[in-house]
């Protein structure tokens, strides 16, 4: 037998392959922690857009997304939420709740062109978002009040400036406006 077989044989392989698959069911298990706490509990994101402004810079915002209220129901009128968009449901938007179920809602039609209003009633299970920047926003006024099962979070913080450039990896990326 060969010098090399031997050093072969006495390689404890046994306990080389038991050690690297307790860390491979460790880094499993880290990963699904940190799953459950992003999807359930709460994220961060990074947004871009016009439609938030002023309450949102145009770009390199960092959120933070609590994700609890919004099962337990604990949305309400002025609240910044992040949702589905739904007119791309691959896509996340933030945009604030102006009314609730039951909620007459008057909103400018045209913002940028006329003073003519229209008024509203939110249907039961939806809600009536718009971006602050009416100027800039694709919102409730063109694809009208959204199903609460829409909306994913509250957005409760808010890091201005927070990347200096592309070193931060965050869980999603965020619109303030579905146009962009």
């Amino acid at each position: 037998m060969s010098s090399f077989v031997r050093r072969l044989a006495g390689i404890p392989w046994r306990s080389i392959a038991g050690d690297a698959l307790s860390r491979v069911f460790l880094v499993a298990q880290a990963y699904r922690a940190v799953h459950v706490v992003d999807q359930h509990l709460c994220s961060l994101a990074v947004g871009q857009g016009p439609s938030m402004l002023p309450a949102m810079n145009l770009a390199g915002d960092v959120v933070a997304v609590d994700r609890v209220s919004v099962r337990l129901g604990r949305v309400a009128p002025d609240d910044v939420v992040l949702m589905i968009s739904p007119e791309d449901p691959r896509k996340s938007i933030a945009k604030r709740v102006v009314g609730m179920q039951g909620d007459s809602v008057t909103y400018l039609v045209d913002p940028g062109n006329s003073d003519a209003s229209k008024t509203v009633v939110v249907p039961q299970g939806h809600v009536w978002v718009q971006g602050d920047n009416p100027y800039a926003s694709r919102d409730s006024r063109q694809f009208g009040a959204v199903p609460y099962g829409l909306i994913t979070g509250k957005i409760f913080c808010r890091e201005a400036d927070a990347i200096s450039g592309a070193n931060i990896l965050l869980y999603g990326s965020i619109s303030w406006d579905t146009s962009n």
